[in-house]
């Protein structure tokens, strides 16, 4: 395969996986469903969402980061301005942006899915309150899912989490994947060219 055509093959890659980071991490700030948690109360307590959600991972990192070199990488492999040499350097180094953004997603899911939700629960000493009861807990959550039970509000909000992360994760260390054989595409798509016969130099 000439690397132009890998280029698109990349590309079309990290623009579905750039729209699935995005998609998750918009539908993370509704936990159960409900915007609700994302509100303000009466009483002046800021929105009830976790806090990785707020580093908004798969929005800058595996969205935005990802999705501005998946635009780069996929101009280089058409009949166009950037379908050259000079092309195929620069995605060297939009694609390097790309696996910046695809590792600051993965760091955040990765600690979303490790710190587990923000929910109300009930301590075993003391009254129902918001927090995160598995940061506390000296125990593995994701292998017990008989501790699931732990949050009261919102709803399924364990397995909201869980799902919502672990794709994060997996998109981001695809993303990671892909932007790094980008990079080496990139070098011989300059030193050997895209294999276009319209490419200028």
């Amino acid at each position: 395969m000439c690397t132009g055509k890998c280029s698109k093959v990349i590309a079309v890659s990290l623009y579905v996986l750039a729209g699935v980071s995005i998609l998750c991490n918009i539908i993370a700030f509704f936990p159960g469903w409900s915007v609700e948690y994302a509100k303000v109360d009466s009483e002046g307590n800021g929105a009830r969402i976790t806090d990785e959600v707020k580093y908004m991972g798969g929005l800058i990192g595996g969205g935005l980061m990802c999705l501005v070199p998946a635009i780069h990488i996929h101009l280089t492999s058409s009949n166009g301005c950037c379908a050259n040499r000079c092309g195929m350097f620069l995605s060297i180094g939009f694609a390097a942006a790309g696996v910046v953004g695809a590792l600051y997603s993965l760091s955040t899911s990765a600690l979303g899915l490790s710190n587990g939700p923000v929910c109300l629960y009930k301590p075993k000493t003391g009254t129902e309150m918001w927090g995160r009861p598995f940061l506390e807990d000296e125990g593995n959550y994701l292998g017990n899912t008989s501790l699931w039970n732990t949050c009261i509000e919102p709803d399924n909000v364990v397995e909201f989490n869980v799902g919502l992360f672990a794709t994060l994760l997996v998109a981001a260390c695809v993303e990671l994947v892909l932007c790094a054989i980008q990079m080496v595409n990139g070098l011989f798509g300059c030193l050997c060219g895209t294999c276009s016969s319209k490419e200028e130099v």
